[in-house]
């Protein structure tokens, strides 16, 4: 072999080394991205697990860590909380009534990992019922949500329920965590009654602060919002116009606050 052939296929075989070290490296990245994928579906998952059994403190852990900058998490029209207290304050003491059910199944995922590997979106779609019984004199309060029979001398809310999640992720510290987070109602309606008629009823239901019937069926109320809410959330009623919100998210490099 002359030199200049041995010196051509040093060449190649250089070219060829880093061809197989860029394939690599892209095979690595798309691989990660994928498990970052799986572990932020799987938060989510184990989020909605926890919820549906009333086991709420276990998902203050889940949550990024106090002081970090931009947390925040929106359930109604009432306002939204920008401070790690008071985003996980929505998980705490929540009493597990004698009664009450809530099975909420999530669907529909789409979910796009920033290319940088530091922040993730997701957006869900859910559908669940909940239900509970509620003491004659406190479910005065609410009429409009019960069924017409008592069950052991209560009151009782069986509802179908359906909702969207967007949510922001932040990787700390190896670890997915919840960084931004928001509920859409989308729609409910008593067992007995159909969502449209209950819709046109129940329209200026999702302005309130209502956190969830606790014992007894009573209502308690989330704490002040830290900020109004920068738009409201329209569930479903005959009059209204669906839209599309929240938008799925798309393949982005870095973060994004697309989810208002």
């Amino acid at each position: 072999m002359t030199d200049i052939q041995e010196e051509v296929s040093v060449a190649e075989l250089a070219q060829e080394v880093a061809r197989l070290r860029e394939e690599l490296g892209a095979a690595t990245r798309l691989a990660q991205r994928a498990e970052d994928r799986g572990q932020v579906e799987n938060l989510f998952n184990r989020y909605m697990y926890l919820h549906n059994a009333f086991e709420d403190e276990q998902i203050i852990p889940l949550w990024v860590k106090e002081g970090t900058e931009g947390i925040r998490a929106r359930y109604t029209n009432a306002g939204q909380y920008t401070t790690w207290e008071r985003v996980t304050r929505y998980h705490r003491d929540r009493p597990h009534p004698v009664g009450k059910l809530i099975l909420h199944a999530t669907n529909t995922p789409v979910i796009e990992v920033a290319a940088d590997g530091k922040t993730a979106k997701g957006v869900w779609m859910m559908a669940g019922t909940e239900s509970g019984l509620t003491d004659p004199e406190v479910a005065k309060g609410f009429p409009e949500m019960y069924s017409p029979d008592e069950v052991l001398g209560k009151k009782v809310w069986a509802h179908w329920v359906w909702c969207k999640y967007a949510i922001d992720f932040l990787k700390q510290d190896g670890e997915w965590k919840f960084w931004k987070f928001r509920c859409y109602e989308l729609a409910r309606a008593p067992f007995e009654e159909n969502w449209v008629s209950f819709g046109l009823k129940n329209r200026g239901a999702f302005d309130l602060d209502l956190m969830y019937f606790g014992d007894d069926g009573k209502a308690v109320f989330m704490p002040p919002a830290d900020e109004p809410a920068p738009e409201p959330n329209y569930p479903y009623d005959p009059e209204t116009v669906q839209k599309l919100e929240p938008v799925p998210p798309v393949a982005h490099d870095t973060f994004e606050d697309t989810f208002k």
